[in-house]
């Protein structure tokens, strides 16, 4: 196996548990390496620390495991089996019982969830999303992408027959330059199924998933815990819903006596996945209006007092540290016109999922955004990723969406 040697004092970080190795700090590599080997990283003196997936770029190792269990044949199904029973312990997945009875036949207020959140879950540059029995694989690695099908072999061991379908859904997020076949595909189908999309209920609500045409792996599962925030303080509101996506916070504030709720999106593909949301759930169409348009030109020409509820989810508008002074720009353009056209006695939810902006300096954008309305504004609440978006403690940059919720006077 090919060695990795750190540079004298540089093992720090890695004896406090962090799963990366940076390129900088590696004095020698004994062997020549291809992007996504397994590697084993070694302190000055020799010492074996830690084994990884070796990667050409600043960050050079991803590790996988500070023992040798990452040799072992069981290792994926090991560690798909440790994110499973965090889900179990959690109360987002029922195992099959002694009789037989799977999870889709049972009664059950929620079947979709992330099963492996990269570091989270000790599997760095990994993401599996489970909607109802198809796992969405995204590889953002290319060792990752090189295990997609001893990942898909474990997935099947650990759900048994519950099982429908695996995909592979990384042609966005593995490395384009590393020369590897991009093309999403099933890995493994159960007998008889042949669907690309699904109905999938979350807190009792349902939506349509489409994991070959959506975004991401079809759905924004990281909102789960944050819609139903949304729910309880819907009732009696009219309700804007900006950057809407497929409408996940508009369900859950018709499902709980919302008034009215506009839905605000460029995307007419979400849009459509809206109006299909709102059908199936059942609701009065008008109770809600679809409005494919961009976001921010809406907010601007809103009348004030028209909303008391806003949500502001937007895409993440910084994806490295050299768009952040921009991107809190934005967020405060943004958070100011939301707070200056909700009514009074408005509540407003606002959220960054930039990894690159972390809890202060959003919550910093926000208040100069409020300071710029003159209105008198509280913090209600602190809103963050839900647990099966869990973050590693030894890698505290795991945490990425944070948010706001705000009372306007």
């Amino acid at each position: 196996m090919i060695k990795i040697i750190l540079k004298r004092g540089r093992d720090e970080s890695l004896r406090r548990f962090h799963p990366w190795v940076f390129s900088g700090a590696i004095a020698d590599v004994q062997g020549n390496p291809s992007e996504g080997d397994l590697v084993s990283v070694h302190a000055s003196d020799g010492e074996c620390l830690a084994y990884g997936h070796f990667q050409v770029g600043s960050i050079a190792v991803r590790v996988l495991s500070f023992d040798d269990s990452a040799l072992s044949p069981g290792f994926w199904e090991v560690m798909l089996s440790r994110a499973l029973q965090v889900r179990v312990s959690t109360g987002l997945h029922h195992m099959s019982d002694s009789t037989g009875v799977s999870e889709a036949s049972r009664e059950i207020s929620t079947n979709c969830y992330r099963l492996v959140h990269g570091e989270g879950d000790n599997l760095p540059g990994l993401i599996i999303d489970y909607y109802d029995g198809v796992c969405v694989i995204q590889a953002h690695s290319v060792g990752m992408f090189r295990a997609k099908k001893q990942i898909s072999d474990a997935l099947q061991k650990v759900y048994g027959p519950d099982l429908k379908a695996v995909y592979d859904k990384s042609s966005g997020t593995a490395p384009f330059k590393a020369g590897l076949e991009l093309v999403d595909g099933y890995l493994y189908k159960k007998e008889g199924f042949n669907d690309d999309e699904q109905i999938v209920i979350e807190n009792g609500q349902k939506f349509m998933v489409n994991w070959t045409e959506g975004q991401k792996t079809g759905f924004f599962l990281d909102q789960r815990d944050n819609r139903a925030l949304v729910g309880q303080m819907a009732k009696g509101r009219n309700v804007l819903n900006l950057f809407c996506y497929t409408g996940g916070f508009s369900i859950y504030a018709l499902a709980n006596g919302a008034e009215h709720v506009d839905s605000v999106d460029s995307s007419k593909k979400a849009m459509m996945m809206v109006d299909r949301n709102v059908e199936i759930n059942g609701f009065d169409s008008s109770r809600h209006t679809s409005l494919c348009c961009d976001a921010i030109d809406y907010l601007k020409n809103v009348p004030e007092g028209k909303y008391d509820l806003m949500i502001v989810d937007p895409p993440a508008f910084a994806k490295h540290r050299g768009a952040l002074k921009n991107a809190l720009r934005a967020y405060q353009r943004l958070n100011a016109a939301a707070i200056s056209k909700v009514a009074p006695g408005g509540l407003v939810f606002t959220y960054s999922c930039s990894q690159v902006v972390d809890k202060e300096a959003f919550a910093l954008a926000v208040f100069s955004a409020a300071a710029q309305t003159g209105r008198s504004v509280r913090i209600l609440d602190r809103l963050n990723q839900p647990c099966d978006h869990s973050v590693n403690i030894y890698h505290p940059e795991g945490e990425y969406l944070k948010g706001l919720l705000l009372y306007v006077e």
